[in-house]
């Protein structure tokens, strides 16, 4: 049924009397006064829809539409517009005032009409719940029915079936702005949180590399083979292919490209490959920063760090750290090392066609390989391609230049050795040299990264590798001679003009015999310590204890056990090798027979402390063990390295002048930052003079001493032989004008380590420095001075070396001696079997030492008695102004004396002393050490 909504409430004009005739509805009810409601849409749907509905009863009649004219009409349509449009009645009441409806309009006729005409109302009705609701324009709303007299709203109908299941579009879009949001919120909140973190140990994590002084590598050491570049040590044509390999836009992209993340978690979805979808930028990370885990978490990070990082870093310095830590197979880490692996060049070397080829291991490293994987080089020709027809296409090759490249096939991998043979021994004492002149320090070297080039030559490497293998090893028989598994050797060699260390010799493989025999300093020198006497005695102009000048000509007493004159620190007599007696002898056959007996007592002429400080100035570390001022210096006690006696024999090779001698040209950081290296001054060490006269005398032993192996060389040499106390080591040191080369044998257990004597080794029944070691240094020496003429020695001599210096008359160079085989006698005759007339600070001997009588009875060798410390009765004494260059009342020392109290307490002696010398309390004398040549 239908209300009436529009009528005049009571009270109101034209409004119906109470209880008149249309107080009452047609079916007989009174109707309730509707109650004031806000206005809503609902009931404004209601108002518009009571309102059309009246209007179309009002038409239906006729009687109403004529009386309410063409004003009525328009009304009615307005009124039913609203109400299909779900407009408010109050609307609708505007749009009839609009058209001039009076108060009392037809519509309200209408509805009178219609309570008044109970058919009519009824067929409306009627027509209401057939049809469905009606617009303006007279078409059906897809809405429904139209709302009931009630004015409640219509409901949607309820969605069956499948359409259930589907969201609505208020639903997609709000998950779809709330997704968006999400994420917006997630990746700031990422990006505040992830830092760049430093990067990993083994993306910093770098060998060292040691090259031979013409550049090729001679070795690398720590477990990761990785040399860090420049980008502008690497070619361009590399840099390019590697663009053209991994990403060809990276100098126009973002850090990160979700399309190719897409594309590629989509290829390797679908089986089309495994494709990493990264930039360079974000494999650059992965590398450096990150580990290599495939992980959410590790590919957010990457991501975030990416962005973060590309704002930070130009192109140009993350291009350079890819290709710094990328790894190319065969264990190479970075495109220098990949250089040198597949092609032994560098990486500012390599042309396109090598450069792609390295790119396109990136890929794949292993499988890309087609000297250890033949069966794939169709794949990598293939990747090849690609590579060269990016570089094309980008613009970095010429389409000219593609065509005419041929595939360029990688050399055979090297089988990793490490360090052994002589890798190990050099790079153990490169990095001694760099740590102990303060260059690089110990934890600089562990971390590697340093490009050293060294001094040493390959070609003298290898020629004194082939002489000590050929001279030495394999004359060994250690499966029937034992003492041949003692036997070591070391040796090194240098140039004397540039004190350049240009090959050396450690031992027979690093692996196998840690210990270097270059530079191991526990060993005596033996007798090549004794041109250093001689260099000492004409530095400081040195005389004999009767005043005679030292020169190559001056003579000595060569008789073995011949006790020392002029020493004030115990007995001291020597024997010469084999017991043998010279008697008198120059100091040029002495050094030619290195005659023990004669440098002993040179070095006391001298003075021990000015032998010590001589052998320092030429080379030899102050701080050497058992370099010791006491006369047996002069029979090499010392335990010298063979690199230091080089060093110091060149620099008699180059005419006195030193300069510590050097094993680095030039060293790099990370390929481009210098390491400084210390300044070298060469320095006048002793005279040219005292040099070169060393130099006149050490050539008599090379043409008729004891190495005259040496000459096999085939050029002018100088040296000396030595051999230290039981034959444990056998040295010889000799140069020419252009090499200065010292080569050593030693004795050492191969379980315990300790020194062992080398009687037997080779079949020879003694090991002597004329032997092995000179034949090893003429080998070398010949082959690694192959090609270059031979020079002349061009010596200046101290003034007069030419002459001989006699013993004086009167006197000779030592006291008497008595028991001696062969031994000669000083003037006064032999002593008949007492005590030797050397006398001691203090002690009890046969010569007196303030004046007073002898203690034993003894006499002097001439017949006369000391006086006061000065002159003999009847002539001088035989030793000089003071017989023992000591403490005399009255006398000065004349060798340039030292204090008291050296040598070996007790003053005992290895099979030899003073018979009845004794020592006061304090004082000791010197151990006796037999030196062979």
């Amino acid at each position: 049924m239908l209300r009436r909504v529009n009528a005049p409430r009571a009270g109101e004009p034209d409004a119906p009397a109470k209880g008149g005739a249309d107080a009452q509805h047609s079916t007989g009810r009174t109707p309730k006064p509707p109650a004031p409601r806000q206005g809503g849409a609902n009931r404004a749907a209601q108002a518009a829809g009571a309102a059309g509905a009246g209007a179309l009863g009002a038409a239906g009649l006729g009687k109403a539409a004529g009386s309410a004219g063409e004003a009525t009409a328009a009304a009615a349509g307005a009124a039913a517009t609203a109400a299909a449009g779900g407009v408010g009645a109050a609307r609708a009441a505007r749009a009839a005032r609009a058209a001039g409806t009076p108060q009392g309009s037809p519509a309200g006729a209408a509805g009178t009409a219609g309570r008044g005409a109970p058919d009519t109302t009824a067929a409306l009705r009627t027509t209401q719940a057939d049809t469905p609701r009606q617009t303006a324009a007279g078409a059906a709303t897809p809405d429904g029915p139209a709302p009931t007299g009630k004015g409640k709203k219509g409901k949607r109908p309820k969605r069956t079936g499948w359409r259930r299941l589907l969201p609505t579009w208020r639903m997609v879009l709000g998950t779809f702005v709330i997704g968006v949001l999400l994420i917006i919120g997630l990746f700031f909140l990422g990006y505040s949180l992830v830092k760049i973190p430093p990067a990993n140990a083994l993306a910093t994590k770098q060998s060292n590399v040691f090259l031979y002084s013409d550049g090729s590598q001679l070795a690398r050491d720590g477990d990761v083979n990785r040399e860090n570049v420049d980008l502008a040590q690497i070619s361009k044509p590399a840099q390019h292919a590697v663009l053209a390999a991994e990403d060809r836009d990276f100098y126009t992209e973002s850090a990160v490209d979700l399309k190719a993340m897409l594309r590629a978690g989509w290829n390797t979805a679908t089986g089309k490959g495994k494709q990493s979808g990264s930039t360079i930028t974000q494999q650059y990370v992965k590398n450096y920063y990150l580990a290599q885990e495939q992980t959410v978490t590790r590919k957010a990070k990457e991501f975030f760090i990416s962005i973060k990082l590309d704002r930070q870093k130009s192109k140009d310095e993350i291009l350079e750290g890819y290709l710094n830590t990328s790894f190319f197979g065969r264990n190479a880490y970075g495109i220098q090392a990949a250089a040198q692996a597949y092609y032994g060049m560098d990486a500012q070397d390599l042309d396109p066609a090598r450069a792609a080829y390295l790119a396109a291991l990136v890929n794949a490293p292993s499988e890309y390989d087609v000297v250890a994987h033949p069966e794939n080089r169709r794949a990598a020709v293939a990747r090849w391609n690609y590579v060269l027809d990016g570089m094309v296409k980008k613009g970095w090759l010429k389409e000219s230049e593609r065509t005419g490249l041929k595939f360029p096939m990688p050399k055979e991998q090297t089988v990793s050795t490490g360090l052994s043979g002589q890798r190990g021994y050099l790079v153990d004492a490169i990095k001694h040299y760099l740590v102990k002149n303060d260059i690089i320090d110990a934890d600089q070297l562990e971390a590697g990264g340093y490009r050293i080039t060294t001094t040493i030559q390959r070609k003298k490497q290898n020629a004194f590798v082939k002489a000590v293998d050929d001279q030495l090893m394999s004359k060994l028989d250690k499966k029937n001679r034992k003492v041949d598994s003692y036997v070591r050797a070391g040796g090194a060699s240098i140039d004397p003009r540039t004190g350049k260390v240009v090959a050396m010799y450690g031992g027979i493989d690093y692996v196998k015999q840690y210990t270097n025999g270059a530079t191991r300093g526990d060993f005596q020198v033996g007798s090549t310590f004794k041109p250093f006497v001689f260099t000492s005695a004409v530095e400081n102009g040195s005389t004999t204890q009767d005043g005679r000048t030292i020169t190559p000509n001056t003579v000595y007493d060569g008789t073995s056990r011949r006790p020392v004159e002029g020493w004030t620190g115990g007995g001291y007599a020597p024997s010469n090798e084999d017991e043998k007696s010279y008697g008198d002898i120059t100091v040029r056959k002495a050094t030619d027979l290195s005659v023990n007996s004669v440098y002993a007592q040179m070095a006391v002429d001298v003075g021990p402390a000015k032998v010590k400080q001589t052998a320092v100035d030429l080379g030899i570390p102050a701080g050497t063990p058992d370099l010791q001022p006491y006369p047996s210096i002069a029979l090499g006690t010392a335990n010298a390295s063979v690199l230091d006696m080089t060093e110091a024999y060149a620099t008699l090779a180059n005419h006195g002048k030193h300069g510590t001698y050097t094993m680095i040209e030039k060293i790099t950081k990370d390929g481009s930052d210098v390491v400084k290296l210390p300044e070298a001054p060469v320095e006048q060490a002793v005279s040219r003079e005292a040099a070169d006269t060393t130099t006149s005398i050490l050539q008599s032993v090379v043409d008729s001493g004891t190495a005259t192996a040496a000459q096999a060389a085939g050029r002018p040499a100088a040296g000396k032989t030595g051999t230290a106390e039981e034959d444990t080591a056998a040295w010889f040191a000799g140069y020419t004008p252009d090499l200065a080369t010292v080569v050593s044998v030693m004795g050492q257990d191969p379980v315990t380590a300790k020194h062992r004597p080398l009687y037997g080794a080779l079949g020879q029944a003694r090991m002597n420095g004329g032997g092995p070691p000179t034949q090893i240094w003429a080998q070398y020496t010949g082959a690694a001075l192959k090609g270059k003429p031979a020079a002349e020695f061009d010596l200046r001599l101290e003034p007069g070396a030419d002459r001989t210096e006699e013993p004086s008359a009167t006197g000779s160079a030592t006291p008497g001696t008595g028991g001696q085989d062969g031994g000669g006698t000083t003037d006064g005759g032999q002593n008949d079997g007492g005590p030797t007339t050397t006398p001691t600070d203090g002690g009890t001997t046969g010569t007196p030492t303030d004046g007073g009588p002898t203690t034993d009875g003894g006499t002097t060798t001439d017949g006369g008695t000391t006086a006061d410390g000065g002159t003999t009765t009847g002539g001088d004494t035989t030793g000089g102004d003071t017989a023992t260059g000591g403490n005399t009342t009255g006398g000065d020392t004349t060798g340039g004396g030292t204090t008291t109290g050296g040598g070996t307490p007790g003053g005992g002696t290895d099979g030899g002393g003073t018979p009845g010398g004794g020592t006061t309390a304090g004082t000791g004398g010197q151990p006796l050490t037999a030196r062979r040549p």
